[in-house]
């Protein structure tokens, strides 16, 4: 391939401006049938039109050798960094709930329904800052505000070792919700912008995962504090020191960050110049470039207008009012089940083994059978199945209502499937930044009714929480089969509209920031 011409001075002034058409939409438009929505939106394309200015007419070509190369390279410098942050996500919401019973309650004396307030204040900063900071993750070099957030959620997690009241623990949270409302929704931005369709289920489901690993090395480590503070003593409360430890560590892998992870493909300092532009030619496939830095209207407007959207806001909202409950309260949860407050840290641990599996299989099952929504749905109804024998097993069968916490932890199979398809399905950089900060601010409203659901008076049983988890599980079922069957549908309609005569395929059509539904060439994965 040709080296890279020197663009002329105008071309750099593209960085802050409107990326231009990159076609003759006149020219085009006197041989084929041209939507005028397409050519009014033309003008102002994808950051990924940057990188083939003064390369007009040429062919890139990418072999299946260099396409492997690349794919190999690429995980290898995002994945490792992707995974760590996301497990320090999931680590940094567990803190609390083992710190409830190493003695947080006591020692900053919580009463009444403190506890479950503060399991949902994270979500209250969550949700009001999840939409202003999905519109910065557009705006802002996507890799450099990801890694000022993960290092400021660290270092506010950190804070919350010098927490002595109520409402301190509820300031600390709220911003703590703040600052990691970035992560999922970068983290989905990331995935769109260097992986191809068929690739982004299995990523997803990969750095999500580490949400297991976490719950796995979380247990342990709050197990090993707890211990070592009660044989040694120590001058810090063993909680403290939990949070301390997450914090700082989360804070250090924010600096990282910075230096490691790239804004996009133009800037990645582990890839040459020619490979930029083959990382970028690779992901032409998805419909949806890399990146536009403009807000739309008219993108918001159909954001707000797709069913699609609203299915995706449904399913977050109901999936996580049982995730919220019980990720706050697993550690009491087992508890009730008869086990020791030190054996409920230690017994939580393989219900991250069970949700790491359940993931990772999920989304390559359902990335090579091409039915990502139909296999995660497996997954959610063996939780189903575990939350059935929590309820219905009598309170001596511990082993057994231990075993059906295990199943529960299959339950992000779906949530984590829809995360993908944001990736995937969602066109339109604007739009697609509304739709994840739709998800996002469902799911935070989830988690703030979920820890509502286990109330003092119901322990040690909270059978009415667990019956609210059971009925919460069958209405997602059915939300994600009616996604399935809206997405086969539009398909077909787009298959019809691409038959009819005089349709001809604009050159660049895939750069130009189009949205899904206005794209006559997008093709919904199922």
């Amino acid at each position: 391939m040709a080296t890279e011409k020197t663009r002329d001075s105008g071309q750099a002034e593209l960085d802050e401006k409107q990326v231009p058409s990159p076609i003759d939409v006149e020219k085009d438009r006197q041989y084929s049938n041209v939507d005028d929505a397409i050519v009014k939106h033309s003008y102002d394309a994808d950051e990924a039109m940057k990188a083939f200015a003064g390369r007009e007419g040429e062919v890139v070509h990418i072999d299946e050798a260099t396409n492997r190369r690349l794919l190999r390279r690429i995980d290898w410098n995002m994945m490792p960094l992707m995974c760590i942050v996301y497990a320090m996500n999931y680590l940094d919401k567990t803190t609390l709930s083992y710190a409830s019973i190493m003695g947080i309650k006591a020692d900053i004396s919580l009463v009444g329904d403190n506890y479950q307030w503060l399991g949902s204040m994270f979500y209250f900063g969550y949700i009001a800052w999840e939409y202003p900071t999905n519109r910065l993750l557009q705006r802002l070099p996507l890799g450099k505000y990801s890694a000022f957030c993960v290092f400021m959620w660290g270092t506010v997690l950190a804070c919350f070792a010098a927490v002595q009241n109520f409402g301190g623990a509820v300031a600390v949270r709220f911003f703590l919700g703040v600052f990691e409302a970035a992560v999922t929704p970068g983290f989905a931005l990331f995935t769109s912008q260097w992986y191809t369709k068929t690739e982004q289920a299995t990523r997803t489901g990969i750095w999500f995962s580490f949400n297991g690993f976490a719950q796995i090395f979380g247990g342990l480590v709050a197990y090993g504090i707890a211990k070592g503070t009660e044989k040694h003593g120590s001058a810090l409360a063993g909680w403290r020191i939990v949070f301390l430890f997450a914090g700082l560590l989360t804070a250090a892998l924010g600096i990282i960050f910075w230096f490691v992870i790239p804004d996009n493909q133009l800037n990645a300092r582990w890839l040459k110049k020619e490979d930029r532009i083959l990382a970028i030619e690779r992901v032409r496939v998805n419909q949806q470039g890399i990146g536009n830095k403009h807000f739309k209207l008219y993108q918001l407007k159909e954001a707000l207008l797709d069913p699609l959207s609203w299915a995706f806001f449904f399913y977050a909202l109901v999936a996580d009012i049982p995730n919220g409950g019980l990720t706050n309260f697993f550690s009491q949860l087992i508890v009730s089940f008869g086990y020791t407050p030190q054996q409920s840290l230690l017994y939580g641990a393989p219900g991250g083994a069970v949700e790491i599996v359940a993931l990772i299989a999920s989304g390559w099952i359902g990335s090579k059978l091409g039915q990502r929504l139909l296999v995660s749905m497996v997954g959610l109804s063996i939780a189903t199945l575990g939350m059935i024998l929590i309820v219905a097993l009598p309170l001596a069968a511990k082993e057994g209502r231990l075993a059906g916490y295990y199943l529960t932890q299959a339950s992000p199979t779906p949530f984590v499937a829809l995360l993908s398809l944001i990736s995937t399905n969602v066109a339109g950089y604007t739009k697609k930044t509304t739709v994840a900060a739709m998800y996002l601010i469902a799911y935070c409203a989830g988690n703030i009714i979920g820890p509502q659901t286990f109330r003092p008076k119901d322990a040690p049983r909270y059978v009415p929480a667990e019956i609210t988890i059971i009925v919460c599980y069958a209405l997602c079922l059915v939300d994600v089969l009616f996604i399935w069957w809206y997405c086969k549908r539009q398909n077909k309609l787009k298959a019809a509209a691409r038959a009819q005569p005089g349709y001809m395929k604009l050159e660049n059509q895939e750069w130009l920031d189009l949205t899904d539904r206005e794209n006559p060439e997008f093709v919904y994965a199922l």
